[in-house]
């Protein structure tokens, strides 16, 4: 499974980009705004700092603005990813882009239709939202499981990127549900590793060590 760190804080990404974790990231406005900096500086910036994709959100929900805006924001950097919502206006595009050969996040994607959809629009990935789903007692990795096998009826390409991720049970359960990438904030992602006989075994090494007097170096 590939890892997205989804935030628009860059001291965070800089963080967990050092340890190797990171595959990409994604932003959304809400995250830009949380930032408090300009959209386009911040994203300018990720996008010298990862290699891999980086989702950028368009604001408009017409048609002729999504296009506007997704072309505005893919002169960035190569490794851009037009972020569209999962509306009629927003497959379009999808479209659109994908002829062009510009890579897509379709986002809130809360259904097998919406993901099957956004496929045949040709997008590279579908978005779906486990959280907000749970919010309302409805299974998410129930969802993860139905694209899953829909994807694989039908040999479509777009990848499954499992978003909303909450806890470090989600990214498990988004991994064996089958979601080829999960998208999770820092402090999720940090909390991975993180395991009380890991702390408890570590603790132990360093009291033995310690009392042979030994040092490596």
């Amino acid at each position: 499974m590939k890892f997205f760190v989804d935030t628009a804080i860059v001291k965070d990404i800089e963080e967990l980009n050092s340890y190797g974790l990171l595959d990409g990231v994604t932003t959304n406005p809400s995250l830009i705004a949380k930032s408090g900096r300009n959209f386009l500086e911040v994203i300018a910036e990720i996008c010298d700092l990862i290699e891999g994709p980086v989702s950028a959100e368009v604001a408009s929900m017409d048609y002729e603005n999504m296009i506007a805006e997704g072309e505005h924001l893919a002169r960035i950097a190569s490794n851009i990813v037009i972020k569209l919502p999962l509306t009629l206006n927003g497959l379009k595009a999808c479209r659109h882009f994908s002829q062009k050969g510009i890579k897509t996040n379709v986002t809130l994607c809360f259904s097998a239709n919406q993901a099957l959809l956004a496929a045949k629009a040709g997008a590279t990935y579908i978005s779906p939202f486990l959280g907000r789903l749970d919010d309302l007692n409805i299974d998410g990795m129930e969802l993860i499981r139905e694209i899953r096998a829909i994807y694989d009826n039908y040999g479509f390409n777009t990848e499954i990127l499992a978003a909303s991720v909450r806890s470090a049970n989600h990214v498990k359960d988004a991994a064996i549900a089958g979601a080829d990438v999960a998208t999770i904030p820092p402090d999720v992602i940090r909390n991975l590793v993180n395991h009380v006989l890991t702390d408890k075994g570590l603790a132990q090494f360093e009291r033995d060590w310690a009392q042979t007097g030994q040092t490596i170096i």
